[in-house]
């Protein structure tokens, strides 16, 4: 049930938030949860979950807690779970060590869940408490509730672009547009993403490894690496292939030897339906999020940005600004998109504006249409 909320109440949710963002880079496929355990107004235990396969946030905080969870008010950034997973049911865990109080912040939108983790705690005579920093903690897990509530990933698109908004020259060359800092950042979105995802062209053209290598951020998982390729054309010597991490390459044409050649290369290939002779990116999506991806980062050219933005795929956009021109002739960052009214726009609010060493970095996010 919701309740009102004191302010030692968001205090101490404020921190298991804190707690949960230690995950960022290592809970995939899993949202990050954080919880801390508070009795008689001090926090006697904390703790996250911190990878796949490991103990849930609750569990760590009971760990720390001991004896003194007995009687605690638990704060945890998601509904805990009530299922038998890789680890056990955090519900039962919160009742054997006698917590009296569960508050979190909003329910879990992963069907096996939904509710029936709260229900349970109260049925064991639990009090729960539920909206406390919700919008956060969803925030916090935005791909995850894109996964479960609409069977895809959250999609964000990086963009680097000149000060008169052009991605590469005419003859393509895009090598670079923005700063060492600005591709420092770049790591870090890689490095919370699922999925990193281009087009064939971007391959052809510049043969990007698309891998987290930079530090503090490399920690030895790479998202998976998925290249659009409707006709199977990535060469095999493509350099993404020969590095560490898994590449997937989605096609509408299933050809014997092509397919052969770039699975013995290590790529796994997998055929969806298509779209006007091209890779269709709902299904695509549909697929990704049948793998467990929650965040995927598009890295590509001006074709495919402009098509995710034309189907209304695009949830996030991170542009990299420099400071220089590049001129008229230049490519932009969407191609093809002609309207003819101005009530075509596809809208984006501005939420956040930073400097990345000599550039900006500009996120906006998506406004859903009524």
């Amino acid at each position: 049930m919701s309740g009102a909320f004191s302010d030692a109440d968001r205090r101490f949710m404020a921190r298991a938030l804190q707690l949960a963002e230690r995950g960022l880079y290592t809970t995939h496929p899993n949202p990050r949860v954080g919880c801390v355990l508070v009795k008689d107004g001090e926090t006697v235990g904390e703790g996250w979950h911190e990878a796949a396969g490991q103990a849930h946030a609750e569990v760590n905080a009971l760990a720390a807690a001991g004896a003194a969870a007995n009687g605690a008010i638990a704060y945890v950034t998601l509904e805990p779970c009530c299922h038998q997973g890789l680890t056990g049911a955090c519900t039962e865990a919160l009742h054997a060590a006698g917590v009296s109080r569960v508050i979190f912040a909003v329910n879990d939108p992963n069907p096996r869940v939904a509710g029936q983790g709260s229900a349970w705690l109260q049925a064991q005579g639990i009090d729960t408490r539920v909206g406390l920093l919700a919008d956060q903690a969803i925030a916090l897990n935005a791909g995850f509730w894109s996964r479960m509530q609409g069977n895809r990933p959250r999609v964000t698109s990086k963009l680097a672009v000149s000060l008169d908004g052009r991605t590469a020259l005419a003859n393509g060359t895009s090598t670079w547009i923005t700063g060492e800092a600005a591709r420092l950042d770049v790591q870090r979105l890689r490095a919370v993403s699922s999925a990193v995802v281009t087009g064939l062209g971007t391959v052809l053209a510049d043969d990007p490894s698309l891998n987290v290598r930079a530090e503090p951020y490399a920690n030895g998982r790479q998202p998976l690496r998925v290249i659009v390729d409707s006709n199977l054309n990535t060469p095999p010597a493509a350099k993404t292939l020969t590095l560490a991490g898994d590449v997937l390459i989605i096609a509408v044409v299933d050809d014997i030897n092509r397919r052969q050649a770039l699975e013995d290369a290590g790529a796994e290939v997998a055929v969806v339906p298509s779209e006007q002779g091209r890779v269709s990116l709902k299904a695509m999506l549909a697929l990704l999020a049948g793998k467990e991806i929650n965040d995927v980062l598009l890295e590509a050219g001006p074709v495919l940005n402009a098509s995710f933005l034309r189907h209304g795929l695009l949830d996030e956009l991170v542009v990299y600004q420099a400071s220089h021109v590049l001129g008229a002739d230049s490519l932009g960052m969407f191609e093809g998109l002609a309207l003819t009214d101005m009530a075509q726009r596809r809208q984006f609010e501005l939420h956040d504006v930073r400097r990345v060493g000599a550039d900006l970095r500009l996120s906006y996010t998506a406004l859903v249409k009524d």
